[in-house]
């Protein structure tokens, strides 16, 4: 019995390799994008502080869910995913509000 691979199953590492490398290069931009929302959110988390505003804004995540609830939907993807993702950025994003309302800074996470 040989060792050696079938061209079927070569054929399929190779295309398993690939679409891995596809997968590997949008967790690469989803990180860098999340970076730059985070990056614009501290904006917010300043200009929040120094107007004395709370850092969270219900009625604005509210129509947030709804908006990436409709793109989920028009994307094929779960609704209750694309809530669940958001619901977290959004505790983040207030987690980061409420440090720059008391410090002035977001403290780095180790």
């Amino acid at each position: 019995m040989s060792n050696t691979h079938s061209p079927d199953a070569d054929n399929l590492m190779a295309e398993l390799t690939a679409i891995r490398q596809s997968i590997d290069n949008i967790d690469a931009a989803v990180v860098h994008m999340l970076a730059e929302r985070f990056k614009f959110t501290q904006q917010v988390g300043r200009l929040k502080a120094a107007a004395g505003m709370p850092p969270s804004d219900p009625e604005r995540e509210r129509v947030q869910i709804g908006r990436l609830r409709d793109i989920a939907e028009e994307s094929r993807l779960d609704p209750e995913f694309a809530e669940k993702f958001l619901n977290f950025l959004v505790a983040e994003v207030i987690h980061h509000h409420e440090q720059i309302a008391s410090t002035g800074s977001i403290e780095a996470q180790g």
